[in-house]
């Protein structure tokens, strides 16, 4: 029968069995990972994708003197939801972040009645599509020290027609 000694060897057995789990979990998180806090690691091994080259080739096929005519702005009203939840199109209505309305040529900076972080006016004097297109890529690695949250849009086409959707709202 099952009496108290065979009963807490079955559950030592499991409490082994769930210790050596875990070590080997932490094990195998610490030979992969290397790196300080939560959501800094950085693996050990990384297979090469080509995909910096490629961005690289893409970046520079960008013709900015063109791009807002060649540009999908329907495609850009849909990119436009990613920024919806902090910006707004109408003049003066600024949210968490300015109003976009006229921003292609704008001033950086002089959305009235938006306290901004200062970093922008360190980097470009005006919205030009080509400060906005390299922004929209990578806002903290544009403008280090900006308080924009947002990762960026990685697709190059994406970024072409959000410019050219907010050119459409332009005096």
């Amino acid at each position: 029968m099952l009496d108290t000694m065979t009963f807490t060897k079955i559950v030592g057995s499991f409490c082994g069995a769930l210790l050596i789990f875990l070590l080997g979990k932490w094990a195998a998180e610490t030979l992969y990972h290397v790196g300080g806090a939560h959501g800094e690691e950085v693996a050990v091994y990384v297979i090469e994708t080509g995909e910096a080259e490629a961005a690289e080739e893409e970046v520079a096929a960008v013709n900015f003197d063109t791009m807002i005519e060649t540009a999908d702005a329907a495609k850009g009203e849909k990119v436009f939801g990613k920024c919806r939840a902090c910006h707004k199109l109408e003049a003066g209505a600024n949210a968490a972040g300015p109003y976009l309305y006229n921003v292609v040529g704008r001033d950086v900076g002089a959305a009235d009645g938006f306290n901004y972080s200062g970093a922008l006016n360190e980097v470009a004097d005006v919205w030009t599509p080509e400060n906005l297109y390299y922004f929209l890529e990578n806002p903290r690695g544009w403008a280090p020290g900006t308080s924009m949250g947002f990762a960026g849009l990685g697709k190059s086409e994406d970024r072409q027609n959000l410019i050219a959707y907010l050119a459409t709202f332009s005096e």
